[in-house]
């Protein structure tokens, strides 16, 4: 088992675990729960412990059972006229963010993270009261915006969300077409990541280790959900993606100006 663990015996540190433990916990209720985010609270939280182009392919990887988890509700009551287009899109668009991830720098990738999340929360905000339901044209030009913004830095769920929310129709029905387009966005990344050689032994072994954890929160948020949570989980999710974004931003900004002095 030591020799196992060899490749992250230096990121296992008390402080390091118990920090991806609880990011796990709240990225696992939050998927199960409201049905995106997962990503983003995975990569802003695990790239301030292992940096984001180990982060993200974690995030991918580990998201792979828990779509699966959720798959039987999104193939119910999602709706294939938006889960498709946006989906195929995403696919196309992904390899491009994917090299912007391997290319730029890591301070500047959680920077621009952080940002991305930011305005999409705002966007969100601004979009909550849309009536017209987007045409094709939009979900292709959403689905190309999530693709470029999962390939980089894997939190492309917002311009779907945004969609989603969009769309007349229950909440249940809306959390479904949720679900498929994240879903979606998470296979989609697997191909580019997997092109430029990102899932490393490292990136393996941590993704083992949180799956089990991630799946278990999951399971919870989904029974929360269905035990009346409905009722409050857009406006959870807003506050706490804002939240992330506001302090994740602080510190990607503390970590550049920390350098800066030494690089100089």
């Amino acid at each position: 088992m030591p020799e196992l663990l060899a490749p992250i015996a230096g990121i296992l540190t008390p402080l390091n675990v118990t920090v991806m433990l609880v990011t796990m916990v709240g990225a696992g209720f939050m998927r199960g729960f409201v049905g995106f985010g997962a990503s983003m609270v995975m990569v802003m939280m695990l790239s301030q412990v292992v940096g984001p182009t180990v982060a993200v392919p974690v995030a991918c990887l580990s998201g792979i059972p828990v779509v699966i988890q959720l798959l039987p509700t999104a193939i119910r009551r999602a709706e294939r006229p938006f889960v498709v287009p946006l989906a195929s899109a995403s696919i196309l668009a992904a390899p491009l963010g994917t090299w912007v991830l391997v290319t730029a720098d890591g301070a500047a990738v959680k920077i621009a993270i952080s940002l991305i999340v930011l305005a999409m929360v705002a966007l969100m905000y601004r979009g909550w009261q849309m009536t017209r339901r987007p045409g094709p044209g939009t979900l292709v030009a959403m689905g190309l915006f999530s693709g470029v913004i999962q390939g980089g830095g894997g939190i492309g769920g917002p311009p779907a969300v945004v969609v989603a929310l969009a769309r007349a129709g229950t909440t249940e029905r809306q959390r479904a077409n949720v679900i498929g387009a994240v879903g979606a966005l998470n296979f989609c990344a697997v191909p580019p990541l997997a092109w430029y050689g990102l899932f490393t032994r490292e990136v393996v072994l941590i993704s083992l280790m949180l799956i089990p954890v991630y799946l278990a929160a999951s399971w919870l948020g989904m029974r929360f959900f269905v035990s009346g949570g409905h009722r409050h989980f857009r406006n959870a999710a807003l506050l706490l993606l804002t939240l992330i974004g506001l302090v994740t931003l602080a510190m990607a900004v503390h970590d550049a100006v920390g350098r800066g002095p030494a690089a100089g």
